[in-house]
């Protein structure tokens, strides 16, 4: 076996340790082989690739690429440590962006490796030729798109931008028209290349992903990164292509495949079309009236929800972003091992969308090591409210809003919600009254069997948690008390 023959056996169990990666990843309980899963295929492709470049490069650049490898790897086992849960939807948004523009680059360099030459070029026969054109063509658009996309996504995400879509005239005919010059740029490219095509429709490119994204409402984020996800990988198997690298290609296509059917089955779930997403932008303007409270609410306090907690049978926590920005997954792991103490049933109802992630809400869980078996998702729980004593909302808004259901009029009308208003008593964890990330006031709020739990989530969990204490025959607190007043301590 020499090196050649070594590296291809090593590209066909990285891409099995990939798919092996993707079917760890589908569930909780297998996540973290999933995720060792595909560490360990991407050392294996990494070194297989450095040893098959090592046989048609000088030495010089094979240490150029271990040391721009370990660079790499340096600032993301660096970023990877330092950035915090909500801000992953925003470092997801950026690595997008660093495929789409690898795959624009490696295009480029294609195109000078062959077509700038014209007819003296001889690194690709003549009746394969054409192919090459359309292949340098088609990778650059998608990653262009990609990259502009991804980045506008970022900015979203980030607060640095306004998350309300932006409503140009014509917006569809506009994409329609950019993808209609592309395959005509693309049939002229193949003809005859040149270098004004590519900048032609390097710059198409760049300002369709800027438009495609910019278009769609901050609410329909999640789908927007899964549907950015699902570009990278067609982005990374364009370049796959250009570099005649067969585990590019495929890692691509698991990716791109993976991530299209991840935005169709979100999609679903927020009663969109999936064809809207791809051509870009169904997010929707808010009413103007959006923040104007549409009746009196009522507030509570961390004592009176546990007194009602105490006396909870059922008890239901809808977790949002909100919970991830007051990092309160930890007091609300303690919150549901203390009902479970006292013999409340507890489950979690987790929304397709919730966060602004897909799966957000059960990384935030798992972490705090809440059972998997009582995490539920929308349509396993959505029938349980009815008979349900106490629904805690900590965090989320729109996917919790009855408007969806109940006003045709609203910007996330026909959108699936959790319908956590049939339970018998809701406790909204808030900071404030303001409007969910679509910019929709929530009826859910005015309800009467609704009460507002203002302040921030993870403070709030933690009081409950200490008035629950006091009553609480396992706890230190109670033990305490006992001690102190001369009682034993139950066993």
């Amino acid at each position: 076996m020499n090196s050649t023959t070594a590296a291809q056996a090593a590209d066909i169990v990285a891409a099995l340790l990939f798919i092996f990666s993707l079917a760890g990843l589908s569930q909780h309980r297998t996540s973290r082989a999933g995720v060792a899963y595909g560490m360990a295929g991407m050392a294996l492709a990494l070194v297989a690739t450095v040893v098959a470049a090592s046989q048609d490069v000088s030495a010089t650049a094979v240490l150029l690429i271990v040391v721009a490898t370990v660079i790499g790897g340096a600032v993301g086992l660096w970023r990877a440590r330092k950035v915090e849960m909500t801000q992953m939807p925003e470092l997801i948004a950026v690595l997008h962006s660093l495929v789409g523009l690898a795959a624009v680059l490696v295009g480029w360099n294609s195109y000078y490796e062959v077509e700038a030459h014209g007819a003296a070029q001889t690194a690709v026969t003549q009746d394969l030729l054409g192919i090459h054109h359309a292949e340098v063509f088609i990778g650059i658009f998608i990653g262009a798109v990609t990259f502009t996309g991804s980045i506008v996504a970022f900015l979203k995400l980030s607060g640095r931008i306004k998350s309300r879509p932006l409503a140009l005239p014509a917006k569809n005919a506009l994409n329609l028209g950019a993808l209609t010059a592309f395959v005509g740029l693309t049939i002229w490219f193949t003809v005859a290349p040149s270098l004004g095509l590519m900048i032609a429709v390097t710059a198409l490119a760049l300002t369709l992903g800027w438009h495609l994204v910019v278009s769609i409402g901050g609410g329909d984020m999640p789908v927007v990164v899964s549907m950015l996800n699902s570009y990278s990988g067609w982005a990374a198997a364009a370049a796959g292509f250009l570099l005649n690298n067969n585990l590019l290609i495929v890692t691509g296509a698991l990716v791109g495949s993976s991530g299209a059917y991840l935005s169709y089955i979100m999609c679903k779930a927020m009663n969109r079309s999936f064809i809207s997403v791809i051509a870009g932008g169904f997010g929707v303007e808010a009413p103007s009236g959006g923040e104007t409270e549409q009746g009196e609410h009522r507030e509570t306090t961390a004592e009176e929800t546990a007194e009602l907690l105490e006396n909870a049978t059922s008890v239901i926590i809808t977790p949002g972003y909100g919970m991830a920005v007051a990092q309160a997954q930890h007091p609300v792991a303690e919150l549901t091992q203390a009902l479970r103490r006292r013999g409340v049933q507890v489950r979690f109802g987790v929304h397709p969308v919730a966060g602004r992630l897909p799966g957000h809400m059960n990384v935030l869980l798992a972490e705090a090591r809440v059972p998997y078996d009582v995490v539920l998702e929308m349509d396993e729980i959505n029938d349980d409210f009815g008979g349900t004593t106490v629904v805690l909302v900590i965090g989320a808004n729109d996917t919790v809003n009855p408007a969806a259901e109940e006003d045709p009029s609203s910007p996330i009308a026909g959108m699936p919600v959790l319908r956590v208003w049939e339970a018998e008593n809701v406790i909204v964890f808030k900071r404030s009254m303001s409007s969910g990330y679509a910019g929709v006031q929530n009826p859910l709020f005015f309800r009467e069997n609704s009460r507002m739990l203002f302040g921030d989530a993870k403070e709030s969990v933690e009081r409950i948690l200490r008035s629950l204490s006091a009553t609480d025959p396992g706890s230190a607190a109670s033990n305490e008390g006992r001690e102190a007043a001369g009682q034993p301590t139950p066993v």
